[in-house]
């Protein structure tokens, strides 16, 4: 992946992608979905801004994480096999939580608008998690959280 020159690039298509996501830290402070998106297509392409999640049967997409660092709104290019991250923080506040072994995930455009959304698996230990509140990290190139 590159935040450099997006020209011959196309925005990267749902179907050209591989998406997973595996769940990490459950139950700890830090818990959070680690989202990966490889370009599994034969061209250079392009995510930006940060991933529309929905998760279970929530149909409102996460906010972005108002602790994110900001620049969300450049062009990350990933070449064939190249890979972006972003992740789903979830935080436990008492007792009004939502549980789900399942969430979709569209790209978004250039223009903020929201691709096709598409279900994603999750992988690790203990698929199932649980929210009372969550928001959504920009595209990266790195793993964030990775400790």
């Amino acid at each position: 992946a590159s935040s450099g020159t997006t020209a011959g690039a196309q925005q990267c298509r749902g179907d050209e992608m591989l998406l997973t996501a595996v769940h990490r830290f459950a139950g700890q402070q830090g818990d959070h979905l680690l989202v990966t998106a490889s370009n599994k297509g034969t061209k250079p392409c392009w995510v930006t801004s940060y991933p529309s999640v929905k998760l279970g049967d929530d149909a409102t997409a996460l906010p972005h994480s108002k602790k994110d660092n900001p620049g969300g709104g450049q062009h990350l290019t990933l070449q064939p096999g190249g890979t972006a991250y972003s992740a789903v923080n979830l935080f436990d506040y008492g007792s009004k939580n939502h549980t789900a072994q399942s969430f979709a995930l569209a790209l978004r455009g250039a223009d903020g608008h929201d691709g096709p959304s598409y279900s994603v698996a999750l992988k690790g230990n203990k698929p199932q998690f649980s929210w009372s509140e969550a928001d959504v990290l920009n595209w990266s190139a790195k793993k964030p959280y990775d400790f």
